[in-house]
């Protein structure tokens, strides 16, 4: 809980120094690129205690350096400093949720037993727009596989979900059955 609260405190800082320098999009861009690098060993060496602060910026710079902005590079620094690069990952997905929020960007979680075209999705970006709760944002589908579900489709906003999977619809008239509603109408 506690690297949560940090990771918070230091990516509003640097959204808010990105935003004041009119560069959120170059450092959003620029911890894409740092999100990008998914090298376990370097993951390591990052959130290790037992190597300083220096030595973690000095491989970053060597990483780093002709890939991202000096704001960026700095942030860095000072986060390895304080000895907070621990909660690196925390203060990467903390910045990101910052820009969605600042953008107008909402994710929606879609779970479809087989892939959609890009027709088909498309045309479900365009439904969910007209939703209330979705007007003028900016919607990114994050597509989930699960032939699980049958058919159908799965729409996750938050903490909203619409389930019309064909799963669904079979467990709901299995506790139909279950409860035997019918034959208390009948009789």
């Amino acid at each position: 809980m506690r690297q949560t609260k940090v990771a918070q405190r230091y990516a509003k800082a640097l959204f808010d120094l990105a935003l004041e320098t009119g560069k959120v999009e170059e450092v959003k861009n620029d911890l894409d690129t740092i999100s990008n690098v998914n090298h376990s060993e370097l993951n390591i060496f990052f959130v290790s205690p037992v190597i300083t602060g220096d030595k973690k910026s000095s491989v970053f710079d060597a990483i780093f350096a002709n890939h991202i902005q000096p704001l960026t590079a700095s942030f860095f620094k000072l986060v390895f400093s304080k000895g907070r690069s621990v909660a690196i990952k925390e203060i990467l997905d903390a910045f990101l949720e910052m820009y969605r929020i600042h953008k107008g960007i909402q994710i929606v979680e879609l779970t479809t037993a087989v892939s959609m075209s890009d027709s088909m999705k498309a045309e479900l970006i365009k439904i969910l727009q007209e939703n209330v709760m979705l007007k003028n944002k900016t919607i990114e589908l994050k597509e989930h596989v699960d032939a699980s579900i049958l058919g159908g489709l799965v729409v996750q906003v938050e903490d909203k979900l619409f389930d019309a999977s064909i799963r669904h619809d079979l467990q709901h008239i299995k506790k139909q059955f279950i409860k035997n509603m019918y034959v208390k109408q009948i009789i």
